[in-house]
């Protein structure tokens, strides 16, 4: 994964997608140029010793990049390392390496779960998730977290700048993973679900 903020957040949300039973083990990068840059190696050396029962899940924000390449990209890196990724994979076969990209930063998920933010800080407008400019958080412009800094400083909060890795952990923990409505954090969340039923089979 790619960076702090977003393991504050899994911290809080995995126990909440994944069962009791299954644990999990976040390691997070300096950005994106640092995950990209150290992948290859990383994923070769899991290779090695992978049991067959594990899953590597590669999140990876999209920041205004083409999220097709980026995702080819990722996709070529993993199968160049000798692992089968869930789109190279046959159907009904089981997978070893789920790459998901965050569109298009983490704080799209936020305002897919705007009762979390009220949730986290009360003062933001009741009407948040019906303005116009948040309907679809995947699409929102000019930058999430530029945005979600915005509607919490006029609120009262974060006077300074936006702490990222704050506002990952306060909001977080009141998000409710299956009502939230960004379709990148939809896709993610199916997909740890589907990984999960395949090594149960």
């Amino acid at each position: 994964m790619e960076e702090a903020s977003l393991e504050s957040a899994l911290i809080q949300l995995l126990p909440k997608i994944l069962p009791s039973a299954v644990t999990s083990k976040i390691h997070a990068f300096r950005g994106k140029t640092d995950l990209l840059a150290k992948l290859p190696n990383r994923l070769k050396g899991y290779q090695a010793w992978l049991p067959p029962d594990w899953k590597i899940v590669i999140l990876i924000d999209e920041d205004r990049e083409d999220c097709l390449k980026l995702k080819q990209q990722l996709e070529l890196i993993a199968i160049s390392s000798g692992l089968i990724t869930k789109s190279s994979c046959q159907k009904d076969k089981s997978f070893q390496v789920l790459n998901r990209i965050v569109v298009e930063e983490l704080e799209a998920w936020f305002f897919g779960d705007v009762e979390a933010i009220r949730q986290a800080y009360p003062k933001v407008s009741t009407n948040l998730a019906t303005q116009q400019p948040y309907r679809d958080s995947d699409a929102i412009k000019g930058g999430t977290w530029e945005a979600l800094e915005r509607v919490l400083r006029k609120a009262g909060y974060h006077p300074g700048g936006l702490e990222k890795y704050k506002a990952a952990s306060e909001i977080s923990q009141y998000m409710n993973p299956a009502l939230n409505r960004s379709k990148s954090f939809q896709v993610f969340y199916r997909g740890l679900l589907e990984s999960i039923d395949r090594q149960q089979v």
